[in-house]
């Protein structure tokens, strides 16, 4: 029998090495399997060559049955995929092309006559593609401003539903809402705001294996998400598609905003934060509580931002770290630069 998994070894080696397709190196172990169990089932017991493939068929009946059975599972699991993602894509309406219509003209009116927006800027706003990582207290003041704003898509990702205790502070979802997933609660706020907005909703968790393709396909990310591991994902799938990060963070009375940017000169999260917490020194907002209106003042925030981002008005955030303190309504900032010794985008 061991021999068999050897040869099975050498097929698949020689396959990758000639760059064979898996699905042409799965039928060259579907032929060993089939050429085995013929030696089994047609040779009589003794057989020195039935003894080097394992003495019995039944065995073998057994393996090949298992690997049916995973194959299928996973047959049935990227069929399930599919239809979810062609349900997400139908529940997106078109993008908006073209010159604005006299209704957006009327709607965007305040920014066209600032003269740092004005009507190139407003375009660049529409023409922008914007991810918004988390529908929950910093992405729903931060979806709602962008959606306001004119950004013409945004993608949302979050795998979570609305909970009664999340309305104390979520403000795109509705008391109508609870147990429906959060992106599809801020897909309909964002639709009822803005109808010139095309929204992406991904009703899942952002994970090593889907992050990197997802932030590429965005200009722009906004990070609204509250662990240590998943800001650290964030930051490592934007490094490796040059994408800028606008990152924002709460605790209890106090909220944090900056931009994650390398490729533009400013750091990224791993050389600030190049180690995470230790266990127990990084409370999540269920532990400490949070006062309500605190993520609107950050999420508000990172959309402003963002605008300033993607139309290049005023001075962004790249370098420097705002902090604000809502218990006793004091903001600071600090300096924050780039560690040539960074794990994530070190200098070479």
């Amino acid at each position: 029998m061991l021999l068999v998994f050897l040869l099975a070894g050498v097929i698949w080696g020689i396959g990758h090495l000639m760059g064979a397709p898996i699905r042409a190196r799965l039928y060259m172990l579907g032929l060993l399997y089939v050429a085995v169990l013929a030696v089994q089932v047609a040779l009589p017991d003794g057989h020195p060559i039935r003894e080097m493939t394992g003495q019995s068929p039944a065995l073998w009946l057994i393996l090949g049955g298992a690997a049916v059975l995973i194959l299928a599972y996973r047959e049935v699991l990227k069929r399930v995929k599919a239809r979810a993602e062609a349900v997400e894509a139908a529940r997106a309406p078109p993008a908006q092309e073209g010159p604005f219509s006299g209704d957006e003209l009327q709607r965007y009116a305040r920014h066209i006559t600032l003269p740092e927006i004005g009507g190139r800027g407003q375009r660049a706003l529409k023409d922008a593609k914007v991810l918004v990582v988390g529908a929950g207290g910093l992405g729903s003041p931060a979806l709602l401003y962008l959606a306001a704003a004119g950004v013409g898509t945004i993608g949302v990702i979050d795998d979570d539903a609305v909970d009664l205790s999340n309305l104390q502070r979520q403000i795109i979802h509705r008391d109508e809402t609870q147990d429906m997933p959060k992106v599809f609660s801020a897909q309909k706020a964002i639709a009822a705001l803005n109808p010139f907005v095309t929204v992406k909703p991904y009703n899942r968790k952002l994970t090593e294996e889907i992050a990197a393709d997802l932030i590429a396909e965005y200009d722009l990310v906004l990070d609204g998400t509250d662990t240590y591991a998943t800001r650290a994902l964030i930051n490592r799938a934007a490094q490796a598609s040059g994408r800028p990060v606008i990152a924002g963070a709460i605790s209890a009375w106090e909220g944090q905003v900056t931009l994650y940017d390398p490729a533009g000169g400013a750091p990224c999260f791993a050389c600030i934060f190049p180690e995470p917490p230790a266990p127990g020194m990084a409370a999540t907002c269920a532990e400490t509580g949070v006062v309500g209106a605190l993520p609107g003042v950050i999420g508000t925030m990172m959309a402003l931002e963002a605008v300033k981002e993607i139309t290049g008005a005023g001075r962004g955030l790249r370098g420097r770290m705002l902090i604000y303190d809502g218990l006793h309504g004091e903001t600071r900032q600090i300096a924050v630069s780039r560690r040539a010794d960074c794990a994530v985008c070190g200098q070479d």
